[in-house]
């Protein structure tokens, strides 16, 4: 009996590994959305910085394709800190089932 119980607190243990790895890999997809949220960001800065310089019809052919790419670079960091958001949720979701599920890890996580 204590080697079936020993087995089942191995498994609980690795599942609960398994998950925090999981969300350790969602907190870094969150950190990568919010770099690519960043990088628009300083680039309308400069931009805006710099407008003094440069007459905005002249260059319009530059400033077009950048500002799509700024939308696309917004959309994706969203969507990546977005997906995250939802998965580490489901994740603290799974732990609290795996804490119900086995009294040894109560005293591990909280």
């Amino acid at each position: 009996m204590s080697d079936e119980k020993a087995a089942s607190g191995a498994i609980a243990i690795n599942e609960a590994q398994l998950i925090l790895a999981e969300k350790r890999t969602s907190l870094a997809v969150m950190r990568t959305g919010i770099a690519v949220l960043a990088l628009p960001l300083s680039v309308t800065s400069l931009l805006i910085a710099t407008s003094k310089y440069y007459d905005v019809l002249h260059v319009l052919h530059f400033l077009v394709p950048l500002l799509i790419i700024n939308t696309a670079l917004v959309v994706l960091g969203t969507y990546l800190v977005g997906r995250s958001i939802v998965r580490m949720r489901r994740y603290d979701r799974l732990i609290v089932e795996i804490k119900a599920r086995h009294s040894i890890l109560r005293e591990f996580i909280d």
